[in-house]
């Protein structure tokens, strides 16, 4: 079983291509009510302008391995937008979410990012915590945007990192 990541240690980071669309999807499937599709993520993952990054996390004597959480971000000349990311529900409290975007952060400014846009859902409290520490501040809110999984809407909140 899968289950063992030292949180004194930084996760292995790695970029991914599409043949981790699977377990992205999966991941994906468990941390948002409306979730893509494998074949979504394929498409994005093969994209040239998608930059796609996830921590790995060892299996039982370190010798298979499986995702711990994933992020993905198009970058589009200097600007570039977190697409999505999501951690193992598994893995979470555990700093992979924290060690995921400052990995992915340190990839997007040197492939020449100047801003980082994002939405996230309003009461995702975990994720605004994981965005303050990183700089982001609320340029916009999109209402009513998300839909949840008991047929109710919550709010989108447009975030903005600018690199130094």
């Amino acid at each position: 079983m899968f289950g063992f990541f030292d949180h004194r240690r930084q996760p292995d980071i790695r970029r991914i291509g599409p043949q981790s669309a699977q377990d992205c999807a999966q991941i994906h499937a468990q941390s948002f009510a409306h979730s893509w599709s494998q074949a979504d993520f394929e498409s994005l993952l093969a994209g040239r302008d998608v930059i796609a990054e996830a921590a790995v996390a060892a299996g039982p004597w370190g010798k298979s391995r499986k995702l711990a959480g994933f992020v993905l971000s198009r970058l589009v000349v200097d600007e570039a937008e977190i697409l999505t990311i999501a951690v193992a529900p598994r893995f979470r409290r555990r700093g992979v979410g924290s060690a995921l975007l400052a990995t992915h952060l340190a990839s997007l400014a040197g492939r020449g990012a100047k801003v980082l846009f994002l939405e996230v859902e309003a009461g995702n409290h975990a994720a605004l915590a994981l965005y303050a520490q990183f700089d982001f501040h609320q340029i916009g809110e999109r209402k009513a945007y998300y839909r949840k999984a008991d047929g109710s809407s919550e709010a989108a909140l447009m975030l903005r990192r600018d690199f130094v």
